[in-house]
């Protein structure tokens, strides 16, 4: 397996509120996305302190030999885990009460992965025949298309595009979304914040990680492609690859 990843501020934010992490744990690799929110300082400290209590807590229940099914039972107690840390983080610093990040995560071993989500913090799925989004968003224009009260395109310029309806610091009882994902030689799974979704089309990022150049630079392509549209958000991408 291959893994790339890259995160920037961007060309409006102060301060980079997003967090990323790659672990080797025994046969798998375990990689997660953190887009944190809640003012100056606290996304930061959400997304950062999400990601490393993820992994510490993944890390130590993760088995060899698991199945797809007994990984996503795994994840999710993990994510709990997390939540319940950024809640005690908040509880005990008033500066950091409105703080909470999304998170997206996979653990990828070789003929399968396990992905899971809360926010709207996504992973895709990437080969020769296309790009598929994996999670869904947890936001209310992602509702509102569900509804059919808008369309994609609609909600892409909605203006409450940003509002999310789940994440970890808020919610006493985080509900994690896992999905079991099937995957060969050659493939890519690209776990992203939504910088990167809010200025770059799905299709612009299958042509930039499969018929553009070398993975190796893949990652600075879709990030410089942000930048020529403003990229007005923090923008994070970790890319997997089954070789």
């Amino acid at each position: 397996m291959r893994v790339w990843g890259i995160t920037d501020v961007g060309l409006v934010r102060n301060e980079n509120q997003d967090a990323y992490s790659i672990r080797e744990v025994k046969e798998y690799t375990s990689a997660v996305v953190c887009d944190g929110m809640g003012g100056t300082n606290g996304g930061r400290v959400a997304s950062s302190l999400a990601v490393e209590v993820y992994q510490q807590e993944l890390a130590g229940k993760l088995r060899s030999a698991m199945s797809a099914q007994e990984i996503a039972l795994t994840m999710s107690d993990s994510v709990t885990k997390t939540n319940e840390a950024v809640r005690q983080r908040a509880a005990e610093e008033k500066e950091y009460q409105q703080m909470g990040t999304t998170l997206v995560a996979a653990v990828a071993g070789k003929e399968w992965a396990t992905l899971a989500n809360v926010g709207d913090s996504r992973a895709y799925h990437i080969n020769r025949s296309g790009i598929r989004q994996i999670t869904r968003d947890h936001s209310v224009v992602e509702n509102l298309v569900e509804r059919g009260d808008l369309t994609p395109e609609e909600a892409k310029h909605h203006p409450r595009r940003n509002l999310i309806t789940r994440a970890l610091g808020p919610d006493a009882d985080v509900q994690t979304d896992t999905f079991e994902l099937p995957w060969k030689q050659g493939d890519f799974i690209l776990l992203c914040s939504d910088g990167l979704v809010n200025t770059v089309s799905d299709q612009e990022i299958l042509f930039e990680v499969i018929h553009n150049g070398e993975p190796d630079t893949c990652l600075d392509r879709l990030l410089d492609l942000s930048k020529q549209r403003g990229a007005p958000d923090n923008v994070t991408m970790l890319l997997m690859m089954n070789i």
